[in-house]
């Protein structure tokens, strides 16, 4: 046996004991993400509904609809209401992100490490600017 494959590494899947000193590249996170924001517009699938029909169906619904984001509704605090709406924004914008990143990919055939670090990083920073400029219109800071 030679000194190489002595020494060569051995990779082996991790247990759950390791995972909190467990490095994830941003690839992987942006990956992981695309699917919980996937999950959470499904989840908020009603919600959104209710905003659709609650604006559009005639004035008096939609004063009625703006007032559920200052009043509540029913139990359910305004900034809750808010809260809500804040998460359904980020879910769309990095999912939305994160989707053009692969579409790009794919057309471009961009599958360096290098390039897909770059790109996984850009796609965080943009969802997360977007979101916080919407969020502070959302809560009024603008």
């Amino acid at each position: 046996m030679t000194d190489s494959a002595k020494t060569r590494p051995v990779y082996r899947n991790i247990h759950v004991t390791q995972l909190a000193g467990y490095r994830l590249p941003a690839a992987g996170i942006v990956s992981i993400l695309h699917r919980i924001s996937g999950f959470v517009m499904f989840l908020l699938l009603p919600f959104v509904v209710w905003m659709m029909d609650s604006s559009l169906s005639s004035e008096i619904s939609f004063e009625s609809f703006t007032n559920v984001f200052v009043a509540g509704v029913v139990g359910i605090p305004g900034w809750f209401v808010k809260l809500a709406a804040l998460g359904l924004i980020w879910s769309f914008l990095h999912h939305f992100i994160a989707g053009v990143r692969h579409l790009w990919m794919d057309a471009t055939h961009s599958v360096s490490l290098a390039q897909g670090r770059s790109s996984a990083i850009v796609t965080l920073a943009l969802s997360l600017l977007l979101t916080v400029l919407l969020g502070a219109k959302l809560f009024g800071l603008y």
